[in-house]
């Protein structure tokens, strides 16, 4: 039996910019307006929010049913915690903080099957269709078809960039530009001229190397985000979206009790 292949990754294969939106309430209606929207991908968070597998898998279902895909940030842990979003069948993965190039060879390793790593095989879950995928096609599709994306945030890791970004098995360098402000000691400046460098930095190494370019960004900025190198931007959160309109309409309903 075989499966379709991602759409999003597709995009980014030909050239394409793909946008998401971050999930910090892990709700299925959530997912579903973030793709019914249109957006490529929903961003499902469990670095910082607390929130469980199921939920997680919740979310995919229903983001795949609205035409959207799912990216996880996971947390930092044992092998299980990176692949069982892979199970699910979500798109892609991201691995905060990734520190240096044996970081990435450690991350490659758990997430890849062979040749590019010693990924644990159980072609029973929902990325190798219950056991309806044959062995060989299910280990060819997971590697090709599902990213690994790594994020680089800190200045010790972009002191060793190019060395991580040629790492095999890596797929997408995605910039954080808040902790890598933190990183350097201004946390409140992502507008620092280092901030600056190494985000253009980073996009021009993953070129280099083959890899996608990802980081976040208004929807403003993204012709100058594509022009930069990058084809993936986050551009949004729901938390972020549900608290400046319900401000936006208290002050309405303020104005209008003034008149």
């Amino acid at each position: 039996m075989n499966k379709p292949k991602s759409k999003a990754i597709a995009k980014l294969r030909n050239d394409e910019m793909i946008v998401s939106a971050k999930l910090n309430i892990h709700h299925p209606i959530v997912a579903a307006q973030v793709a019914m929207a249109g957006f490529d991908l929903v961003w499902a968070d469990m670095e910082h929010v607390p929130v469980d597998y199921n939920e997680v898998n919740q979310v995919f279902l229903a983001a795949k049913a609205y035409g959207a895909e799912t990216i996880v940030r996971v947390p930092r842990g044992c092998y299980s915690n990176h692949v069982r979003p892979l199970e699910m069948d979500c798109a892609a993965i991201m691995v905060p903080h990734v520190m240096n190039a044996e970081d990435a060879r450690n991350v490659a390793r758990m997430t890849k099957f062979h040749p590019l790593g010693r990924r644990a095989i159980d072609g029973g879950c929902a990325d190798g269709l219950f056991c309806q995928m044959g062995m060989a096609d299910y280990i060819e599709y997971a590697n090709n078809e599902r990213l690994t994306v790594i994020q680089i945030e800190d200045f010790e890791a972009m002191e060793e960039i190019e060395e991580i970004a040629a790492v095999p098995g890596i797929d997408m360098l995605f910039f954080g530009p808040a902790d890598f402000a933190h990183s350097l000691g201004v946390p409140t400046n992502t507008r620092d001229e280092r901030v600056a460098a190494a985000r253009v930095k980073l996009a021009e190494v993953a070129r280099k190397y083959g890899k996608f370019a990802g980081t976040v960004g208004g929807p403003g900025s993204l012709k100058d985000l594509y022009d930069m190198g990058y084809r993936y931007v986050n551009v949004t959160a729901d938390v972020a979206i549900l608290g400046s309109n319900f401000q936006a309409i208290r002050e309405k309903c303020q104005e209008a009790l003034a008149k």
